[in-house]
């Protein structure tokens, strides 16, 4: 008998409460060992990789990275470290290398992590849900396993190595407020309870034919992955952008058929208000994510989710990613399409190593 488009799909996208969590403790487990590694060394360059959505992951990790702690970090493609290494790596530097592969058997990520060992001395420190041989090749690995996914779409995978990510560039910050990660789950059951209907109604809704996600500083990776869960799992036109970019020719394709979703920022969430009320101002729907509402009355908005989790800055980015996700499911059943079996793709890329 043959299983229901979505089933698990959904699963695994309302299974972050308790699955957030376990990232948590996997975290913990190793913290100490990790902060070993790196105890006594200034990174000159800190560089995150990954394929797909975990490039994504990596543009949000490397933002936070440098606004946490100071230091340059920066994210590139797997592809891009394995084939034009020279345009990564800095000379003299002294780099850390963070991986991020749900699988750990991506081939560009194997390959980038090959490049880097021919350049550098300095550690691979990976992120995953498999042991696997990213694992390893690294120096030191955080497995996740009940992250593991069925689907192709990564959901609860992403979200909880991004825990994982949040969690140690807040623990090399030394941050005081770690406890604050055993709240992470319960925040993910109360944004899932509490907008389930809204993502079904926004998902379903026909009239949207182009979504747009916007999101500024670590959010940029955040709104690159919603459209990227749009893109695959509905086959639905999806872009995303920096918010005040988005001024600079891309609103040319907003009107009543476009739902433009803001995550809002607290650095920049004046400008990013303007730009939410231009795109209303030309027909679009749109959908807020904040986790405050900034005085700026984003309650009586038609379409707004409050995070309404008090997380520090460095903790919040994960928060504005299970709505989206349902949103997308949402919009895959709607467009008769399996959201666990998106397209032409398959769970894990492998390339000839000859290509590599």
């Amino acid at each position: 008998m043959s299983t229901a488009a979505g089933v698990h799909s959904l699963a695994e996208i309302t299974s972050q409460p308790e699955v957030w969590g376990k990232a948590v403790e996997t975290f913990h487990k190793e913290a100490d060992a990790f902060k070993s590694l790196v105890a006594g060394h200034r990174y000159s360059q800190v560089i995150f990789t990954g394929c797909g959505s975990t490039y994504y992951l990596a543009q949000a990790g490397a933002a936070l990275f440098q606004q946490t702690l100071g230091t340059s970090a920066r994210a590139y493609p797997a592809s891009e470290i394995a084939l034009f290494p020279e345009l990564v790596f800095q000379p003299a530097a002294e780099p850390l290398l963070i991986a991020v592969s749900r699988s750990g058997e991506t081939t560009e990520t194997l390959a980038a992590v090959r490049a880097f060992r021919q350049h550098f001395r300095g550690p691979v420190v990976a992120i995953t849900c498999y042991e696997s041989s990213l694992t390893t090749a690294a120096d030191f690995a955080f497995v996740i396993p009940e992250a593991q996914e069925t689907s192709v779409a990564q959901t609860r995978s992403f979200a909880s190595m991004l825990v994982v990510v949040e969690a140690l560039i807040a623990s090399l910050a030394g941050r005081g407020d770690l406890d604050i990660l055993s709240r992470l789950g319960a925040t993910a059951a109360s944004l899932l309870e509490r907008y389930q209907g809204l993502a079904q109604q926004l998902g379903e809704d026909q009239r949207i034919e182009r979504f747009f996600f916007l999101g500024s500083g670590p959010l940029y990776g955040i709104a690159c992955e919603a459209m990227l869960k749009m893109k695959e799992m509905s086959l639905s036109y999806s872009e995303a952008f920096h918010v005040l970019e988005f001024r600079h020719g891309p609103m040319s394709m907003v009107d009543q058929r476009a739902l433009v979703v803001v995550l809002m920022s607290d650095e920049a969430h004046a400008q990013e208000a303007s730009v939410v009320k231009d795109m209303r101002a030309r027909g679009a729907q749109t959908l807020v994510i904040a986790d405050q509402e900034y005085g700026l009355g984003l309650k009586a908005a038609p379409h707004f989710v409050h995070i309404d989790a008090n997380l520090p800055r460095w903790a919040r980015p994960v928060a504005y990613l299970p709505v989206l996700q349902l949103m997308a499911f949402h919009r895959a059943l709607s467009n008769g399409q399996n959201p666990d079996l998106p397209a032409n793709l398959e769970f894990v890329i492998s390339l000839d190593a000859s290509m590599m």
